[in-house]
């Protein structure tokens, strides 16, 4: 009996010691809970069957509501209540963002054989973001990756991806990605529209972006964090080289996926240490 939810973030990480209250349909608080360390809430008080409303807060989170069902039994599982960030309906105030490696990544996914994914990630990489004033849509993003930063947790294939067969990192030593533009998504998420250079190749390509909201770091500065994520074809990159191992399967998928999670301190630099 009672009620069950699980607090969570924009990226999925769990907001613990949210704060869970329920009224009825007259608008009287029944319940006042508190989330767990795992963001879970698990309060086992009666509660008559019926409908009710749900109200999530936290500290540095914009409140969320949500509507609740108890059945005859006296349960009611409310599933995924998602908290934005306060201020996440906005992008971060005007001015330059210095992009944050040690707390960033950039990752790509690939598909294996057809059955499952490998998963890699670009090591030394930076860059840049631009927020404009008054009309955001003029904001800008660079960043350049080190393509020789690859790593899949496997030394041979490692270098297999950095050779002439895929990103052939001496002839192409830098991957970048320039912004054209910026549009609204949603109510906190962007278009970024903008031209990525891979291995000799330019092509446009949209990153769809979620800001997750502004706040301060131990060292006195201000941080900006964002995902985003795009689909990009190896073909378009003259990144052809395959294997068919069996019945016309590939050993490597034609499409690749990009994830990336981005923290930006405010400012032109990073801060020393």
């Amino acid at each position: 009996m009672g009620l069950t939810a699980k607090i969570r973030t924009r990226d999925g990480w769990a907001v613990s010691h949210a704060v869970v209250t329920v009224t009825d349909a007259a608008g009287t608080q029944v319940l006042r809970s508190e989330a767990d360390a795992d963001g879970a809430v698990r309060d086992t008080a009666d509660l008559a069957p019926g409908a009710y409303t749900v109200i999530v807060t936290a500290v540095g989170y914009a409140p969320a509501a949500a509507g609740a069902i108890v059945t005859a039994a006296g349960r009611a599982d409310i599933g995924q209540v998602t908290l934005a960030r306060q201020g996440g309906t906005e992008l971060p105030p005007p001015g330059p963002w210095t992009i944050d490696p040690a707390h960033s990544s950039v990752a790509a996914v690939a598909q294996h054989l057809g059955i499952s994914s490998v998963h890699g990630r670009f090591t030394d990489f930076g860059g840049r973001i631009d927020i404009a004033p008054g009309d955001v849509t003029g904001s800008r993003v660079e960043a350049v990756i080190s393509a020789a930063s690859i790593d899949t947790g496997n030394g041979m294939r490692d270098g297999h991806l950095r050779s002439p067969d895929f990103l052939d990192v001496e002839t192409y030593p830098h991957i970048t990605y320039r912004s054209t533009g910026v549009a609204p998504a949603g109510p906190d998420r962007w278009t970024v529209h903008g031209e990525l250079a891979l291995h000799g190749v330019v092509r446009p390509v949209d990153l769809d972006l979620a800001y997750l909201g502004t706040g301060a770091d131990p060292w006195g500065g201000t941080r900006a964090a964002f995902r985003a994520t795009a689909e990009l074809r190896r073909e378009d990159f003259a990144l052809r080289y395959n294997q068919v191992v069996q019945a016309g399967i590939s050993a490597i998928g034609t499409t690749l996926r990009v994830e990336l999670d981005v923290q930006a301190v405010q400012g032109e630099s990073l801060p020393a240490g």
